[in-house]
């Protein structure tokens, strides 16, 4: 479907054309007329299928069309990097219109304090926020909702995800009743649905691929153990002529660790984590994306979110803690149907929670044998451990006879039934 078929107007019109959007992806065709008639939605797509453009067009065709002055709606996001980049994307698609925008996002810096307040207080169209640097304008008294007619909710499973379940509702009782509600999000767990319930009204519903990556990604792994993730990340770089690769690591120190080697054996490498400023945060992935920086390596900071075209390798240094982030950084490449690859870590403690993986997308995905020059690899039998569990149970969930004789009282500890 074509965008000239929704009846946008001719100048949001211009700027798709200008920034050669032609055809909608399947998200954008579900949601957009939604959205033009005025219902509440919920929409559950993986990243990388267009959901930004999805509630951003149909939103300001209706500013285009029935004028504004004033705060007309609000995007709540979890990170401060995925406010600057919907911005950047209302630049593109407002370029012939005349409305404004402005991300609010945390810092230190009074000077942007001052410009959230400017744009906050002046009125600008669309403000797209993090919920906790909202709630602190808010509190001041300065800020006016009162004309919200759209909120929308980005990235709503990793705001929950963060803790940010209060903030949103403290954040909804500053907003008219009336109003249209967006919910987009890449998975539905439970508590989307608690949350939908307090905050939506009848929304129709719209799900695409969820919890699976993209058809372009072939999908590999390595069984290793952690002394050989590093010799077998060099090794699987070396002589690679690939422009943009993006490694993810679970914790800061660990990124640093694989930045350093990577960087010692001569690879054009640079970490960004939570430690770095975010003027430093935004300068790196400014880098990477223009190609300066070969290959970034990251925490789960910018697992979401962060709309980088044409990563040609992702590398999951360690499996991710939890199976539906796995679908978030593999969704880093093969983005708006290009084709990609993504190989992942195992190493022997991280069997099982790969197999949850596996359930999730209904996959097996391909272990690739280690070079017999880096040692002996794991074996990757998660049947096996599945039933050294099952086994370490007595009957019904009860420990078995071995460590229940075993089991001794730590001295003045009392149990359930007040011994």
């Amino acid at each position: 479907m074509e965008f000239k078929e929704f009846g946008f107007s001719e100048e949001l019109l211009d700027g798709l054309n200008a920034m050669r959007f032609e055809k909608a992806t399947p998200v954008q065709e579900q949601t957009i007329p939604v959205i033009k008639d005025g219902k509440d939605l919920i929409a559950c797509a993986q990243t990388g299928t267009g959901k930004t453009a999805a509630y951003l067009l149909p939103v300001l065709d209706k500013l285009v069309r029935n004028g504004h002055n004033k705060i007309n709606a609000l995007i709540l996001v979890p990170t401060r990097e995925l406010a600057i980049q919907i911005d950047q994307q209302m630049e593109g698609f407002g370029y012939f219109l005349d409305i404004s925008s402005t991300a609010i996002y945390g810092g230190n810096d009074s000077g942007e304090w001052n410009r959230q307040k400017n744009a906050l207080t002046t009125g600008a169209d669309i403000v797209i926020a993090t919920p906790g640097r909202l709630i602190q304008h808010l509190t001041m008294g300065y800020v006016k909702m009162d004309t919200l007619q759209h909120l929308i909710l980005d990235e709503a499973d990793r705001m929950l995800d963060m803790g940010f379940f209060d903030d949103i509702m403290q954040v909804v009782k500053y907003l008219p009743k009336e109003r249209q509600t967006l919910m987009f999000s890449a998975t539905m767990p439970p508590k989307i649905r608690e949350l939908a319930k307090n905050i939506l009204v009848e929304p129709d519903e719209v799900n695409i691929s969820i919890s699976k990556p993209a058809e372009g990604i072939l999908q590999a792994a390595y069984m290793v153990y952690d002394t050989q993730k590093i010799p077998l990340l060099n090794s699987l770089l070396k002589d690679k002529d690939l422009p943009s690769i993006i490694i993810f690591s679970s914790t800061k120190q660990k990124v640093k660790e694989i930045a350093r080697s990577l960087k010692g054996n001569g690879f054009n490498a640079q970490d960004i984590s939570s430690d770095l400023e975010q003027a430093d945060r935004e300068n790196v992935l400014r880098e990477f994306k223009n190609r300066n920086i070969q290959i970034l390596v990251a925490t789960d900071i910018i697992a979401r979110g962060i709309d980088i075209e044409k990563i040609d390798l992702v590398i999951n240094f360690d499996v991710p803690r939890d199976a539906e982030d796995y679908v978030h950084r593999v969704g880093r490449t093969a983005r708006a149907q290009t084709q990609g690859v993504a190989i992942t870590l195992i190493n022997d403690k991280e069997i099982l929670e790969f197999h949850k993986i596996e359930r999730l997308i209904e996959t097996n995905i391909y272990k690739i044998p280690l070079n017999p020059e880096l040692g002996e690899a794991p074996v990757y039998n998660p049947e096996e451990l599945l039933k050294g569990r099952r086994r370490g149970k007595g009957g019904k969930g009860k420990p078995s006879g071995n460590k229940r004789n075993n089991y001794k009282k730590k001295p003045g500890k009392k149990t359930n039934k007040g011994e």
